[in-house]
């Protein structure tokens, strides 16, 4: 019989508000991470602090935020309000405290739980608050949530404000660093969220005019089949095209200039919204799957105190948009069929390119129906004897599980290497999809190809992106093959199968490449994983004499008990991304379409750039 241990009034134990979140971080800001994923805990760091000046902005004060970013630290500016300097301290260390709980003070608010700054605070290890107003100016420095610094009230000619310096403690977030493409985004997103605001990051000034609009303009990679169509209501903005390669649907959706990552229901009001406008406007009863094809729509709303499905406010659970006002559905719905029919009515040739783009989904819908249904029989059966896909237990639309952005699909190549990491893994969040051979080069191939080639079909059940993203199963999508020729081939082509029918996917910040040492290098007492041939070198200055050296030539050369350490804690994951100019048809024509004399030049310019490396 087990032992028992005694449960007395000594176990009981009360944590104050700093304690609890450095013990529970993840409640608060999600995944740690490393700074590879864009929802990676120190971004949400740096969009807490933003989040309030954002909202001083919205509430008309402050039309300039100034943004530092180090190796190590961050520096926010705003030139707003100004916290009341009697509570500077409270507002940044006192859960459920501040003005936002006042709806005269903040309406239409982001942070409405009073945690975000307080989470900021416990979890760096040098926090500084300072805020001017009046002519006076308060500053209190904090480490790892405790007070270290209450500087008195003083005289200032300084303009008015709040200042928030900060680094992340390295403790909880060891060897992370900041990506300045994900910080970035998130910049140009809340200016095209709030036209009048600049924000400068590292020196770089960051404005929109037209919102909504030029987000769509900005961000599109494919050629479009009519110009953006942008309306504008009160609490509601929507700014919608329709791609001419792409079949996939995009959504970029925010509420209250938050982004909905997972989007909630404001977003499926808006699917709804297209289908039924459509259906209305040209008088058929269109299948939804045909009407929203290739749409690229863009939508913001203004809701009081919304209700997000987690802490990190990626999907809007809520449907209501305030006291005596309508549903979000309804407003949605309503608006999008007055304000999109009366543009249709009034630029015929749109309502005609959109008419077209539908009836060719329908033709093509039809076409694919046979193959669709036995692609999708071959899937569930082969699921079922489990040959392909080791699956894990948590999955990204667990959206109340803690652990559900940790969701990692690892796809890679052969026996040896899918075993290493299947017996490696964590089941409980890590699942591995096993190819057999080289995937297709599907460059320009309909997506009849998804179906009728058994790995891309079963790649994609196993995803359950058929139909975008919505129920995407996995968080993080890791290519992991090896660092060879072939390994690089297949890395190439799967990129190439994902930017071809999934684009979305790679946009939304999915996809990555998994990095696996290239050697070991250890004696008796140490031993060093080295990712490259600088790294060996100064691995083997550390442990001097005649180390053990080994060259891994394959993930599968790498043991089990080895290659849970890569896939763990020290896992390194490269992010795949599109640039701001890299048009998706263009970067795939290039590097996957005919050979071409600019191609060719293209890889020997980078074969003598490798060889020069490799004699160094």
């Amino acid at each position: 019989m087990a032992e028992q241990t005694n449960y007395t009034e000594d176990n009981i134990r009360s944590l104050d508000w700093k304690e609890h979140i450095r013990l529970r971080p993840g409640m608060y800001i999600g995944k740690l991470g490393d700074g590879s994923s864009p929802d990676d805990g120190i971004y949400i760091l740096i969009k807490e602090v933003l989040d309030n000046s954002i909202d001083e902005f919205v509430m008309g004060t402050g039309k300039t935020i100034e943004v530092k970013v180090s190796e190590d630290e961050v520096s926010i500016r705003d030139y707003g309000r100004g916290i009341p300097l009697g509570k500077v301290i409270d507002c940044v260390s006192k859960i459920n405290t501040g003005a936002k709980y006042d709806s005269q003070a903040f309406k239409k608010s982001v942070g409405l739980n009073g945690v975000g700054t307080k989470a900021v605070n416990a979890l760096s290890d040098f926090f500084k608050i300072q805020s001017t107003r009046d002519g006076k100016t308060k500053v209190a420095v904090f480490e790892k949530g405790n007070l270290k610094e209450d500087a008195p009230v003083v005289d200032s000619s300084a303009r008015r404000g709040t200042h928030v310096v900060f680094r992340p403690d390295s403790t909880i977030f060891p060897k992370f660093r900041f990506m300045s493409e994900y910080i970035e985004r998130m910049i140009r997103n809340y200016a095209y969220l709030n036209p009048g605001l600049t924000i400068v990051f590292n020196g770089e000034k960051y404005f929109s005019e037209n919102g909504l609009k030029d987000l769509l303009e900005e961000n599109l990679d494919t050629a479009v089949l009519h110009p953006v169509i942008h309306l504008r209501g009160e609490d509601i903005e929507l700014a919608i095209t329709h791609s001419e390669k792409s079949q996939s649907e995009t959504y970029y959706s925010f509420v209250n200039g938050q982004h909905t990552t997972q989007g909630g229901t404001h977003q499926a009001a808006l699917r709804e919204a297209l289908v039924k406008t459509m259906r209305d406007h040209y008088n058929k009863q269109f299948d939804p799957s045909d009407v929203r094809q290739s749409v690229v729509a863009a939508l913001s709303i203004k809701v009081i105190e919304p209700v997000f499905e987690s802490q990190t406010k990626t999907k809007l659970g809520s449907n209501d948009m305030g006291p005596d006002l309508p549903t979000v559905r309804t407003y949605v719905i309503d608006f999008v069929k007055t304000h999109l029919d009366n543009y249709l009515h009034k630029n015929p040739d749109v309502a005609e390119a959109i008419l077209k783009k539908i009836q060719r989904a329908e033709r093509e819908r039809k076409d694919l129906a046979g193959i669709r249904k036995l692609a999708r029989e071959r899937a569930k059966k082969v699921s079922l004897h489990n040959k392909k896909l080791r699956d894990c237990r948590v999955h990204y639309t667990d959206l109340k599980n803690e652990r559900r952005l940790e969701t990692t699909l690892f796809i890679t190549e052969g026996d040896s290497a899918s075993g290493s990491i299947t017996k490696a893994r964590d089941v409980n969040t890590q699942a591995v999809f096993s190819l057999k051979g080289k995937p297709l080069n599907c460059y320009n191939l309909t997506k009849k190809v998804v179906y009728e080639n058994e790995e891309f079909n079963l790649l994609q059940a196993a995803l359950d992106i058929e139909d975008g993203l919505e129920n995407l199963r996995y968080n993080q999508v890791v290519i992991a093959t090896d660092a060879d020729v072939d390994g690089m081939h297949i890395r190439l082509l799967l990129i190439t199968f994902f930017l071809q029918f999934f684009p979305e996917l790679v946009r939304e910040g999915h996809l990555y490449i998994l990095q696996t040492p290239l050697f070991r290098v250890r004696n008796k007492k140490e031993t060093f994983y080295c990712y490259s041939e600088e790294e060996r070198r100064k691995a083997m200055q550390k442990l001097g004499g005649k180390p053990e050296i080994t060259r891994f030539k394959g993930l599968g050369e790498i043991s089990p008990d080895e290659f849970k350490y890569f896939i763990s804690s020290d896992i390194r994951l490269d992010p795949v991304m599109i640039g701001r100019d890299g048009q998706v048809d263009k970067l795939l024509e290039f590097y996957m379409g005919k050979n071409t004399p600019k191609r060719q030049e293209f890889i020997i310019e980078n074969l003598r750039v490798e060889k020069d490396e490799l004699v160094s």
